[in-house]
């Protein structure tokens, strides 16, 4: 175990440096130029452009550029906001936990919702739950994020007025949590609606955002339960007469559960790519918005340490949900 632990920990080093030179680049490929943004409208002069070029490390040729932003991520510095002149890492930990809240919210939505489903369309395989649950998985895995996120936003908000449109809560409370939870920080506070305020903000970009791995987690937990009820050590529970909800939910989904803990591990890095336009739409103030602003606002910094810590984030629950199937499967160790 502890080779396989350590080969996969070796295969992290080059990804990692293979993610910080495609977050390098693709923050030159943007146009504008930073200096520029730097000046404001009212623009420089060339003595001072030079100055402030030679400041940032614009002036240096782009292998020493790359290294010095190398050597920087290594001591934690990623560099500071252009906008707000603030340390990078700094507002992406300010900013992080409300990503995290949605992404929690919407992975336990997906995984309560979608192996059960999966089960019963493996159970009735080829009958009508079957059919209608794989369909209906089909289509939420097909559908746009932004438009099954303003077709909600028009049913439930504008419509009928049952969910808010856009935040994290009512501007009514001012809620200063430890956490950064809302849901936590929102109950701890002890206002009196604040908690309902909360959850309510949260149902939309919840639903929104696990749609996708919803839909993947029942299709493929179908596909192992399918896989695994034609095992024999399931026919021989059949046969003795061990009820239907144990047979499929103690020894075949059990067993089943392996794949399908993979894909709910793959699966953080669709909610991450899904937070960007989820958070857009709804406003909600978290890491997809801000990169998303930032991208707008030119702000170079912002956009390059947040793509690399977000790749980083998918790396790290990658590389654990793979040592976690070595530790659950043997035959994944001597690959």
């Amino acid at each position: 175990m502890l080779r396989f632990v350590l080969s996969r920990l070796l295969t992290f080093v080059p990804t990692f440096i293979g993610v910080t030179i495609v977050s390098f680049a693709f923050i030159r490929l943007l146009p504008g130029d930073p200096i520029t943004l730097l000046a404001g409208e009212r623009g420089i002069g060339e003595e001072r452009y030079n100055e402030l070029a030679a400041q940032f490390g614009f002036d240096q040729p782009m292998w020493r550029q790359y290294l010095d932003y190398l050597f920087g991520i290594f001591q934690g510095d990623l560099g500071t906001s252009f906008v707000t002149k603030r340390p990078v890492l700094d507002e992406f930990l300010a900013l992080f936990p409300a990503t995290l809240e949605l992404s929690i919210c919407a992975i336990l939505l997906a995984v309560l919702l979608g192996i059960p489903a999966g089960v019963i369309a493996a159970v009735n395989r080829g009958k009508f739950f079957d059919q209608a649950l794989m369909t209906t998985a089909l289509v939420g895995y097909s559908m746009p994020i932004f438009w099954w996120a303003l077709l909600l936003i028009i049913v439930f908000s504008s419509g009928l007025g049952w969910t808010p449109v856009s935040g994290r809560m009512s501007l009514m409370y001012f809620i200063e949590g430890p956490t950064g939870f809302m849901l936590i920080d929102s109950l701890l506070s002890g206002q009196e609606g604040a908690f309902r305020s909360a959850l309510a903000h949260l149902i939309l970009p919840t639903i929104v955002l696990a749609t996708i791995p919803l839909a993947v987690i029942a299709r493929q937990t179908r596909s192992a339960m399918l896989e695994v009820l034609g095992e024999d050590y399931v026919r021989t529970a059949r046969a003795k007469g061990l009820a239907p909800l144990r047979v499929n939910g103690l020894h075949a989904l059990r067993n089943a559960m392996i794949p399908v803990v993979t894909v709910i591990g793959l699966s953080v890095g669709t909610l991450l790519a899904g937070a960007i336009l989820t958070e857009t739409i709804f406003s909600w103030p978290g890491i997809g918005k801000w990169m998303v602003d930032s991208i707008f606002r030119r702000d170079y910094q912002a956009v390059q340490g947040g793509l690399l810590i977000i790749a980083v984030i998918v790396m790290i629950v990658n590389l654990t949900v793979d040592i976690l199937y070595g530790a659950i499967n043997p035959k994944i160790r001597n690959r």
